[in-house]
């Protein structure tokens, strides 16, 4: 069970949650953005915001660990990759366990996104995912303009119910989160700067926020070398995976590309990490590397 618990985490961030406690929004009743940041600070514009730091063909991958007993095992890998379409980026994200943790937990996890070029806000998301005995297919469709999606949700594919929500505007999904978080204009935000943002997850709207904390320079991340990064922490979802007070720290490349780096979070047994494993086709050259 651990290995599944620590790919859903990992994809909470990867497939990250922008620290606090957030309850969902009933669909049928959609609850008001969270508000925004304090007049003196930037505002950031959530429903649109300009691609300067991906491109189609761009991998990058992700190791899992978990901490269990004061022992850290590598559990997984979680591996992005950027597709082009004449409209849209096509986001695909596949985590998998290890084949030598597959005889006790065997994880296959994928995900799809659609992502509108000129917003970056999701128009089709679909969740394919095999976790041990478990199944789980959705396929959401996202009416941006309209405030209503319609998601098809079932053990499988063939073997869906329909589920028709109105949501708030602006609404991001697991994958497109990850990719709007990377293209905020850090240097305008101020340090402990909170953006709020929605997120649909699981058929539930979740008012949430990212908060910035600001550069820190010269880490080592394990295997890759030591990076000049910038950090922030995603608000955390109180339940199955995180405790009330838990805070995720997660830290991006401080250059042009803004890719995550590292991501530390507790669960509710133990604790997790991603760490950067590799990456190709980025935008820019690497240059946040310090070694």
């Amino acid at each position: 069970m651990m290995n599944s618990v620590l790919l859903k985490c990992c994809m909470l961030f990867l497939l990250a949650l922008p620290a606090g406690t957030a309850e969902p929004t009933p669909a049928t009743n959609p609850q008001a953005p969270a508000p925004a940041a304090p007049p003196a600070a930037h505002t950031t514009d959530v429903c649109s915001i300009r691609n300067t730091t991906f491109q189609s063909g761009e991998q990058i991958v992700y190791k899992l660990y978990y901490n269990w007993n004061f022992v850290w095992l590598a559990a997984g890998e979680v591996t992005f990759d950027v597709h082009d379409l004449p409209e849209q980026y096509r986001v695909t994200v596949r985590g998998q366990t290890y084949p030598s943790y597959e005889w006790f937990y065997k994880v296959t996890d994928n995900y799809t996104s659609y992502l509108d070029k000129e917003t970056l806000l999701p128009q089709l998301h679909i969740k394919d995912i095999q976790e041990g005995g478990y199944q789980k297919y959705d396929r959401t469709k996202f009416y941006q303009d309209e405030q209503r999606i319609v998601s098809h949700r079932g053990r499988t594919a063939q073997e869906t119910k329909p589920k028709y929500m109105n949501v708030d505007p602006c609404m991001h999904d697991l994958i497109s989160i990850v990719y709007f978080a990377r293209n905020l204009d850090y240097d305008r935000l101020n340090k402990n700067q909170e953006i709020p943002i929605n997120i649909l997850m699981d058929q539930e709207i979740h008012p949430l926020k990212i908060r910035y904390l600001g550069p820190e320079e010269d880490v080592k991340i394990k295997g890759s070398g030591r990076y000049n990064t910038l950090r922030f922490s995603p608000q955390l979802i109180t339940g199955e995976l995180f405790k009330e007070g838990d805070e995720m720290k997660i830290y991006v490349s401080d250059d042009e590309n803004k890719i995550p780096l590292l991501i530390e979070s507790p669960v509710s047994v133990g604790s997790v990490k991603a760490v950067l494993h590799s990456y190709r086709g980025l935008r820019y050259p690497m240059q946040a590397k310090l070694d």
